[in-house]
C-alpha cells in the first residue's frame, strides 16, 4: 500500500484470501510446497532489509523513549509495556499449527520436532533483527501506529525513490502471503480435527473425495476471515479498529490454549504414565512449568489492560464450549 495508496486494501485483500483459500482446497502436497517457496522469499527479504538499514542503525535510537514513550522506567509506563504484550505475542503466533500437520507429514514423531526447533529459531532471530534494525534506523515513534513499518523504515534510510524500496515492497508481499498461507492451513485442520472428535458440526469434518483436503472446514473460516477484512473499515471494538482487537481477542486464544495444553501435560503424565509418547518434553518439568507461568501471567496482564476484550474472549469461549457439550452425545 505504500507504493500503490490508490489501491483498496480490502478488495485486494480478499481476493488474496480467496486465492489461497482455493490453493489450500486443491491439495496439502501443492499448499505446503507453495508455502515452503513464499517463506524463503520472506526470509531473503527480511535480511535484505536488514543489511540495507544497517549502516544507518543507532543504539540511541533505538533506546529513545523505550519504556513505552519514556527515557526512564516509572509507573506511569506500566500500561503502555502491557499494551504492547499482544502484539509481542502476535510475532510468533501460530507456530504452533506445525503440530496440525503431523497427519499428513512423513514420519511426523522425527520431523514435526525439527520443523518447530528450527522454525522457532529462525523466526527469533528475525524477529529480534527486524526490531531492532527498524527500530534503530531512525525515528521508531513515526513508525508505532504504521501497518507498514519496515518500507516506511527503509524509506527513511535511502529514500522513496530507492530500488531497494521497490524491491522490499514487492518482496515483502511473500512474509504477508507466508503469513497468511500459513494461519489458513492451520485453522482448516484444527477445525477439522475438532470436528471429527464432535465438538463443531460435523460438516466441518468433511474431507474433499479427490482432492483429500478438509475444503468445508477451509471456506468456513474464509468466510469468518473476509468477514473480518470487509467489517474493519466499519467497524471498531474497545476503542481501536477492528482488527487491532482481533489481534489482542486472538493472543486471549493462544495464550488460552498454551495454558490448557501446558496444564493437560502434567495431568495426562500423573494419570497416564505408560501412555505411548512419540513426542518428548525438552526438560520436564521445568520447561513445561515455566511455559504455564508465562502464559497464565501474559494472560492475566493482558486482562488488566483489555478487561473488555477478555470478555469478549470469555464469552466467544462460553458459548463455543455450550455448543459443543449440546452437540456431544
Amino acid at each position: 500500500h505504500v507504493q500503490f495508496p490508490g489501491v483498496s486494501p480490502q478488495l485486494f485483500a480478499g481476493g488474496a484470501f480467496l486465492v489461497f483459500v482455493a490453493l489450500n482446497i486443491a491439495g496439502v502436497r501443492i499448499a505446503a510446497t507453495f508455502e515452503l517457496v513464499v517463506t524463503l522469499f520472506a526470509v531473503f527479504e527480511l535480511l535484505v532489509f536488514m543489511g540495507v538499514v544497517a549502516p544507518a542503525f543507532e543504539w540511541t535510537n533505538f533506546t529513545r523513549g523505550g519504556w513505552a514513550g519514556a527515557d526512564t522506567f516509572t509507573a506511569a509506563t506500566i500500561p503502555g509495556i502491557l499494551a504492547a504484550v499482544p502484539f509481542a505475542i502476535w510475532f510468533f503466533l501460530a507456530i504452533e499449527g506445525v503440530a496440525l500437520a503431523a497427519e499428513e507429514a512423513r514420519d511426523p514423531a522425527r520431523t514435526i520436532p525439527v520443523a518447530y526447533l528450527t522454525g522457532i529459531g529462525t523466526l527469533t532471530l528475525l524477529a529480534f533483527g527486524v526490531m531492532l534494525f527498524a527500530g534503530g534506523s531512525g525515528d521508531w515513534t513515526r513508525l508505532a501506529n504504521l501497518n507498514d513499518p519496515l518500507p516506511q523504515a527503509m524509506a527513511g534510510v535511502v529514500g522513496r525513490s530507492s530500488g531497494w524500496l521497490h524491491m522490499l515492497v514487492w518482496l515483502g508481499l511473500f512474509g504477508l502471503v507466508a503469513s497468511l498461507h500459513g494461519i489458513i492451513m492451520g485453522y482448516a485442520r484444527q477445525m477439522f480435527a475438532l470436528a471429527r472428535a464432535g465438538y463443531l458440526p460435523a460438516i466441518l469434518g468433511r474431507i474433499h473425495p479427490k482432492l483429500q483436503t478438509p475444503h468445508v472446514a477451509t471456506l468456513a473460516g474464509a468466510v469468518v476471515g473476509i468477514g473480518a477484512i470487509v467489517a474493519d473499515a466499519r467497524l471498531s471494538l474497545a476503542g481501536q479498529p477492528l482488527t487491532a482487537s482481533l489481534v489482542i481477542i486472538s493472543a486471549f486464544g493462544a495464550l488460552a490454549t498454551y495454558s490448557v495444553s501446558m496444564a493437560s501435560l502434567f495431568r495426562l503424565r500423573r494419570r497416564e504414565p505408560a501412555l505411548a509418547r512419540p513426542y518428548r518434553a525438552p526438560f520436564y518439568p521445568a520447561a513445561p512449568a515455566l511455559a504455564l507461568v508465562l502464559a497464565t501471567g501474559a494472560f492475566a496482564t493482558m486482562a488488566w489492560s483489555n478487561p473488555l476484550l477478555c470478555v469478549c474472549f470469555v464469552a466467544i469461549v462460553g458459548i463455543a464450549v455450550l455448543a459443543s457439550a449440546r452437540g456431544k452425545p
